[in-house]
C-alpha cells in the first residue's frame, strides 16, 4: 500500500522534476534579465538547456544566473586551466561535511525532534544546536561537492556559504548563508518592490515580504512562513536600531553579537525542522521551562560534542588563513607547480577518503533535496 500508481506520493515523485525550485528561479532570472535588456537572448537552445539543467548544482544549488553561466559556455574550454587540486579538495570537503559531520549530527537531531515532549531540557538544547550544525554541514557540503564537480568540467559556480555562524548580525547572516538565494531575492523581488529607495516603513514592508516569500519557497507550510517572517522581523528590528542608534558598537561586543545571532538563528531552525506548528511550540516551551524527561543517549551526546569541536577547529582555521574561496584557490594554485606538494596532496586525498569511509554514519539524503 502507498507505493503504487494510485498513490499521490508516487506521482509527485515521478512527475515533479527533481530540483524544481532551482529550475524555476534560474528560468525567472533569465526571463527578467532578457526583458530588462540586461542580457542578450540565448540563440543556442542547447546552451540554454545546459544553463538550466547543469547537473552538479541542479538539485540543491547554488542558484546560478544566465549572466554568469552562459559566458562560461561560450568560452573555449581549456583543461590545463582547471584547478584540479582545488576541485578535488572541495569534493572531499563536501563529502566529509555530509557523511562524517551532518549524518552523525542528524542521528542526534532526529532523535530529539521525533519526541520533543518527552525529552529533558538539556537534550532539547543539544538537539537544537545539533540541527543548526547539521543543516549547515549538509547544505554547504552539497555546495562544495557541486562547486568541485563543476570545476572539473571547467565551470565556476558562485560561492554559497561564507562561515555564516560567525555573523555578528542578521543582515550579515543572510550575506553569508545561501548567498545565491539571498542575492536572487534581493535582485528580483526586493529591488523590484522599491528596495530601500523609498520610505522607511515601505522598506520594512519589503524586507518582511521578501523573507516571507523566501520561507514559502521552502514549502507551503505555516512553519516555513513563520521561519521566513521571523527572519524578516529580525532584519527590520536590526535596521531600525542601526537607523536610530548609528554609533558604532565597541569591538569587544562582537563575540556576544555573534553568539546572539547564532542563538536566534538556531531557535528559528526549530520551526524549519519541526513537522508542524504545535510541535515547534512544545519544543520552544521545553527549552525555557525546565522539565524532566528522557536523557539523550551518551553516544548521541558525544556525536554532538565531537562534530561541534571539529566545526570549531575548521572555523578557526578559516578565520586565520582563508576568508573565502578566492583565498583558498590562490593557496592551491601555488601547490600545483611542485611535484613534492602534488605527492603530499595525493596522500592527503587518500587519507581523507579512508577517513570518510571509516567514520561515515548511516547515509541520509541531503536536506535540500526536497526543495
Amino acid at each position: 500500500m502507498g507505493t503504487g500508481p494510485l498513490d499521490t506520493d508516487f506521482w509527485s515523485r515521478w512527475l515533479l522534476p527533481v530540483g524544481i525550485s532551482f529550475y524555476t528561479f534560474q528560468s525567472i532570472s533569465y526571463i527578467v534579465d532578457v526583458y530588462k535588456k540586461e542580457l542578450e537572448p540565448e540563440k543556442n537552445f542547447f546552451s540554454y538547456l545546459l544553463f538550466l539543467c547543469f547537473f552538479p548544482q541542479l538539485v540543491a544549488g547554488p542558484i546560478v544566473t544566465a549572466k554568469s553561466f552562459l559566458p562560461q559556455i561560450r568560452r573555449p574550454l581549456s583543461f590545463s586551466k582547471v584547478p584540479l587540486f582545488f576541485a578535488v579538495f572541495l569534493i572531499l570537503l563536501g563529502f566529509f561535511k555530509k557523511m562524517v559531520l551532518a549524518d552523525h549530527l542528524a542521528a542526534t537531531s532526529d532523535f530529539v525532534f521525533a519526541k520533543p515532549t518527552e525529552m529533558a531540557t538539556k537534550g532539547l538544547w543539544i538537539g537544537m544546536f545539533s540541527y543548526s550544525f547539521q543543516i549547515y554541514c549538509d547544505f554547504s557540503g552539497y555546495t562544495d561537492i557541486a562547486q568541485g564537480a563543476a570545476l572539473l568540467f571547467g565551470f565556476r559556480l558562485p560561492e554559497n556559504f561564507r562561515m555564516p555562524y560567525l555573523s555578528a548580525g542578521f543582515s550579515e547572516f543572510w550575506n553569508r548563508w545561501h548567498i545565491s538565494l539571498s542575492q536572487w531575492l534581493k535582485k528580483y523581488i526586493y529591488i523590484s518592490l522599491g528596495g530601500n529607495r523609498i520610505t522607511q516603513w515601505n522598506t520594512y514592508r519589503n524586507l518582511f515580504l521578501v523573507m516571507a516569500i523566501g520561507g514559502l519557497w521552502h514549502g507551503a507550510s505555516w512553519n516555513f512562513v513563520i521561519w521566513g517572517s521571523s527572519h524578516g522581523i529580525l532584519l527590520i528590528l536590526e535596521r531600525w536600531v542601526s537607523h536610530h542608534f548609528p554609533q558604532k558598537l565597541p569591538s569587544w561586543l562582537k563575540p556576544f553579537r555573534i553568539f546572539g545571532t547564532f542563538l536566534f538563528v538556531s531557535l528559528l531552525w526549530i520551526f524549519f525542522r519541526s513537522p508542524d506548528f504545535s510541535n515547534s511550540l512544545c519544543y520552544l516551551q521545553g527549552l525555557f521551562v525546565k522539565k524532566e524527561g528522557f536523557s539523550l543517549p551518551y553516544t548521541l551526546e558525544m556525536n554532538f560534542l565531537y562534530c561541534g569541536f571539529i566545526l570549531l577547529l575548521g572555523h578557526i582555521w578559516g578565520i586565520f588563513y582563508f576568508n573565502d574561496n578566492k583565498h583558498l584557490l590562490g593557496g592551491f594554485r601555488k601547490w600545483e607547480n611542485s611535484l613534492r606538494k602534488v605527492a603530499i596532496f595525493g596522500v592527503f586525498a587518500a587519507i581523507s577518503l579512508i577517513l570518510i569511509v571509516l567514520f561515515s554514519a548511516d547515509s541520509k539524503p541531503f536536506v535540500y533535496f526536497v526543495f
